[in-house]
């Protein structure tokens, strides 16, 4: 391995440093958005129990805001119901733009990430080239170990930032479309509360 990494030239660093901190955004990712952290199930049940038996209390509201991003939501818009649907819906909204911005956070360095590696792979190759023509310019096309070493360098170098981007890539596209369902749970969620305070039709709460 290490002999891999030594014949892929200097720009193998670069490469493996983007690996190491690709690895560590996907395990954090992972465990934040997991779905049981960011919607927990039975949370709206709770709420509309403490509601209709009288006992939210700021306490309680204080607990739900700090138990996930949905109880963010949920007690955003419990604080602003006394001006009505409309402003309830406002406080939500604004709490969800930054619920979403943490949800989204690293996610954008994944994708630089997924963006430079087969760059650095293909600059690699460059200068491996490089190399090479430089041995036959100065010592013709006898010497096949030198021009050995170059062309495994070039290809080395390619390799190994396509190793790191394709994987990449395909985790931020995961986590991106993650995202997207969470956001869309966290508003139906939130969207349920209001209609179950502000509106005359029957709102399952589970």
């Amino acid at each position: 391995m290490v002999e891999i990494v030594t014949a892929g030239g200097w720009l193998m660093l670069p490469i493996i440093l983007c690996s190491i901190v690709a690895i560590a955004i996907i395990i954090e990712r992972f465990w934040t958005l997991s779905a049981a952290r960011i919607t927990p199930r039975y949370l709206l049940a709770r709420v509309w129990t403490w509601l209709k038996n009288n006992q939210l209390d700021s306490t309680r509201l204080r607990e739900l805001r700090l138990s996930s991003p949905l109880g963010q939501l949920l007690a955003a818009g419990l604080l602003s119901a006394k001006y009505g649907r409309a402003g309830m819906i406002d406080s939500i909204e604004q709490t969800a733009a930054q619920v979403i911005h943490d949800m989204e956070r690293y996610l954008s360095t994944l994708g630089t990430i997924a963006a430079i590696t087969p760059l650095l792979g293909l600059l690699g190759t460059v200068v491996g080239m490089i190399r090479v023509f430089n041995e036959i310019m100065l010592q013709g096309t006898g010497n096949a170990n030198a021009l050995a070493g170059g062309i495994s360098e070039a290809l080395i170098s390619t390799a190994a930032g396509l190793t790191v981007a394709i994987p990449t890539f395909m985790f931020h596209r995961y986590f991106t479309r993650k995202v997207d369902s969470l956001v869309l749970n966290l508003e139906q969620e939130s969207i349920k509360l209001v209609d179950a305070l502000y509106s005359d039709r029957k709102v399952e709460v589970k």
